[in-house]
């Protein structure tokens, strides 16, 4: 189908734009002042419980109905106790009198506080509770269920007040462990938004070459972000939501706001460039970017929908966050943009001219063009390598490591592991539905004859006809023997109802259920992203080569992502220490963000090709035009979610880097290496072949094919000017 690239006479009547998003627009125009209240009491209702919202979050969400999940709740149900506060008193022999006197003292006191179900330390529970060097020894407080924050901090204070002689005490524990990863967290969130911003106001500045323009997006991202957190606070009493949570859906909120008001103004400015007032560029933005936006809004969330398919909390959570800030993001461009404009649309630039036909981008596609098949081999070849690492990634399931070394929890975590080897985490915990001595037996004749079990160190009692056996492994607590041993205690319960949990158990369940869900979440995603671009092109060859260059491209960056944080390249210029593998869920996350982004670019670069396609122009030269006018927003558009994913991978929680920096590659290698070199390679070596579509099909998407292209009105005596464009062209004319 062509479309006409100019437009007959009309009357002044003519020149308003049908449509929803017009209609939209205009109303939000001329209702500004209402709008833009109704977004600050959004900010300000979102600054206000922004700290409630960390405070309502979990530390750890565990893995939905898994077995390790069930038996921790059993236990849970069993035992009052919520967690537990450990003390280490360190630097004077366990046999001093001056610290005896000063522990018996301090676990008296604790035992008579509120909230507190025991105590025990080495002169009332024995040398388990002593290090093996005789120099250090351990407190332990155990909290009920009914504990308040208050109480534990109390216990906190009054076991860091121990004083002996050549003594001194690091408190840590559970309860301290998620305390400090949820305070870690709103301090990485706040610092994130505080160093993106004035970056990207920066940038913004360079693009548009003006204030105005360019802080429209920053307050376009605050009001989305007041917003995210308004949503997660609602959401937080309706089920449990993860602190890894906050920061994602933060980063997605600030990089996705940023990318649409920077379309919407960019569109804006185009608008005033051809001689519309300010009420008629809002209009026809909200008409063309705003169709845009939505699009994009579309083809993110379509992509996070994939997280539902799984049962774990912590991707539900991510799922139902991710995409409510997706909605919120969209909301804020297509309503608070143009009230914003409203108020300071004059004091925006229009660009001088469009942006040529002949440029940077149109000669590196002519060059790709001449050199087609070396330069798709050797992309592909590129990221192929660049994604074979992550086919050795090792998933764990972290503790304390994901706090820097510097934090108490994780001193006293580690300190715990290397000198009170009794008092450890078992990597493996048998939860048996029995008393102590149906448990022993099970103990002797089974669990101790799997192989890869170095011991059984303890059978203890947890509740009323509830034991724990606690399980230690030979070699690496999470490694493949640990995993052998948890699959080998499945499979012999010795005729007994048993539970095998702890982190080995955990990290056994989350692969299982992503090998066996995560085909149908991909399926989703693939499926709804397929059938978008479709709608959208006409073409069955398009959609599969997208969907194929984007996992490339994914898998580049997952690849980055073991080489650093498992086998710590760049580790000390990143100030972090490697764990040896990467988080369980940060994978699939990565997957699920990344994938929406990267469409996200490929539908803004493909519609605008497609349009180029439909006015007559060839293959070979839509893909030029294509790319010159678009390539510089598309860069632009990037920079900036690069900026705002390095701001958060700046911060020093394990997880929150990890995302941030795996996001930040995933964007830079998608906007440069896949846009600018394999899409144009492939796109000249298909040719024609890129449009083609068996025939039913091509019938289906003339009846129902969507389009990025609106038709809109002349402007007055400037009716003769090229005034329809697609929604890509929001890609394709900042300069000036």
């Amino acid at each position: 189908m062509r479309i006409p690239l100019t437009a007959g006479p009309q009357t002044p009547a003519d020149h308003r734009v049908g449509g929803r998003l017009a209609a939209l627009g205009r109303a939000c125009h001329r209702h500004r002042r209402w709008v833009l209240a109704f977004w600050a009491l959004v900010l300000a209702a979102g600054v206000l419980i922004g700290g409630r919202v960390f405070e309502s979050t979990v530390a750890g969400g565990g893995t939905g109905g898994s077995e390790a999940a069930r038996g921790t709740a059993v236990v849970q149900a069993a035992d009052p106790v919520k967690g537990t506060v450990t003390a280490v008193v360190d630097g004077a022999p366990v046999t001093d009198p001056a610290v005896r006197a000063a522990v018996t003292a301090a676990a008296a006191d604790l035992a008579q506080l509120p909230g507190v179900a025991s105590v025990a330390d080495t002169y009332s529970a024995g040398a388990s509770m002593a290090s093996t060097d005789g120099d250090a020894s351990l407190v332990a407080v155990r909290m009920t269920d009914a504990s308040t924050t208050a109480q534990l901090h109390t216990v906190t204070d009054r076991l860091a007040q121990i004083d002996a002689d050549g003594a001194h005490v690091t408190v840590g524990g559970d309860l301290v462990l998620q305390e400090e990863v949820k305070q870690q967290t709103e301090r990485d969130t706040r610092f994130g938004e505080i160093v993106t911003l004035p970056l990207t106001l920066i940038v913004m500045v360079l693009v548009f070459g003006g204030l105005a323009a360019a802080g429209l997006p920053g307050i376009g991202a605050i009001a989305s972000v007041g917003g995210a957190l308004l949503a997660m606070f609602g959401f937080s009493r309706l089920m449990d939501i993860d602190t890894s949570v906050l920061p994602i859906a933060t980063v997605l909120g600030l990089g996705l706001s940023i990318d649409y008001a920077l379309l919407m103004v960019n569109r804006f400015r185009e608008e005033r460039g051809h001689g519309a007032t300010i009420a008629q560029a809002v209009e026809r933005t909200s008409a063309t970017a705003g169709r845009t936006v939505a699009f994009s809004g579309l083809t993110v969330a379509v992509a996070l929908s994939g997280l539902f398919v799984f049962t774990s909390p912590v991707f539900r959570a991510v799922a139902v966050a991710g995409v409510s800030v997706v909605v919120i993001s969209v909301a804020a461009a297509l309503t608070l943009v143009p009230a914003l404009l409203g108020f300071v649309g004059r004091r925006i630039k229009a660009p001088a001219e469009p942006v040529p036909d002949e440029g940077f981008f149109s000669r590196t596609v002519r060059r790709v063009q001449r050199r087609a098949i070396p330069v798709a081999v050797v992309s592909v070849a590129l990221l192929v390598a660049a994604g074979a690492p992550f086919l050795t990634a090792h998933p764990r399931s972290s503790g304390a490591e994901v706090l820097p070394k510097s934090f108490a929890a994780r001193q006293v975590a580690e300190t715990v592991a290397e000198r009170f080897p009794q008092q450890a985490a078992a990597p493996v915990t048998v939860v048996v539905a029995g008393d102590q001595r149906a448990a022993r037996a099970y103990a002797d004749t089974v669990v101790e004859k799997i192989p890869g079990v170095a011991s059984v160190r303890a059978v203890t009692p947890v509740g009323d006809d509830l034991t724990g056996i606690d399980v230690l492994v030979e070699g690496d607590p999470q490694g493949s023997r640990a995993k052998a041993v948890v699959d080998g205690l499945r499979a012999d319960r010795g005729g007994l109802t048993t539970y095998v949990t702890g982190d080995a158990a955990s990290v056994v369940d989350f692969q299982h259920e992503i090998s066996s869900r995560g085909p149908w979440a991909l399926g989703l995603v693939a499926a709804g992203t397929l059938l978008l671009l479709f709608l959208m092109t006409g073409s069955v060859v398009m959609p599969v080569k997208a969907l194929l260059m984007n996992v490339l491209s994914l898998g580049a960056s997952l690849g980055a992502l073991t080489m650093i944080f498992q086998h710590g390249w760049f580790s000390g210029l990143l100030g972090f220490t490697p764990a040896g593998g990467l988080e369980t869920f940060v994978p699939v996350l990565v997957f699920a963000f990344a994938f929406g982004l990267s469409m996200d670019y490929e539908v803004f670069l493909l519609s605008r090709i497609k349009e180029l396609y439909d006015q007559g122009h060839g293959c070979t030269r839509s893909v030029q035009l294509g790319l010159q006018r678009s390539g510089r927003i598309i860069t632009s558009a990037a920079l900036l979610m690069v900026i705002v994913f390095a701001g958060f991978a700046a911060g020093q929680m394990l997880m929150v880097k990890q995302m941030g920096i795996a996001l930040a590659v995933a964007v830079a290698v998608d906007a440069t290496l896949v846009r600018c070199l394999l899409v144009p390679a492939t796109m000249s070596l298909f040719g024609e072949f890129n449009w083609w579509a068996p025939a039913p099909l091509r019938r289906l998407h003339r009846r129902f094919g969507l389009s990025e292209h609106v038709a809109l009105p002349p402007l007055g005596a400037r009716a003769a000017l090229p005034v329809q464009r697609t929604d890509a062209e929001e890609l394709a004319a900042v300069s000036g």
